[in-house]
């Protein structure tokens, strides 16, 4: 009997450590697509600020995340996405921010 508790305890702890991993691994796929999202995207800036949100949504759709938010701010491009996540009965989305824009050149 102790035998089947001990089992079960290891299995529970087994699902709940894939879970914890399901989502790190969403998270930094929200992060990658954000960072993508947001370079493609100031590029655009430059030649078309109306496109720059559409195209970083583009780019954000194809690394499998949505496009949540997305602001120009001077020649800086923020972008937020969202990835879903399934964790078994549970579920959600990560999300990962990123900006983007031109180098700034060097003081003195």
């Amino acid at each position: 009997m102790l035998a089947a508790i001990g089992s079960a305890s290891m299995l529970a702890i087994l699902l709940i450590g894939l879970q914890l991993a399901g989502a790190v691994i969403a998270r930094h796929r929200a992060e990658a697509a954000a960072d993508v999202a947001a370079l493609a995207g100031a590029a655009q800036v430059l030649l078309d600020a109306g496109a720059a949100c559409s195209r970083a949504g583009e780019i954000a759709a194809a690394n499998g995340a949505l496009l949540a938010d997305c602001a120009i701010q001077e020649m800086d491009l923020t972008v937020t996405v969202a990835v879903p996540v399934s964790l078994g009965i549970l579920g959600g989305t990560a999300s990962g921010r990123a900006r983007a824009g031109p180098v700034s050149p060097p003081i003195g």
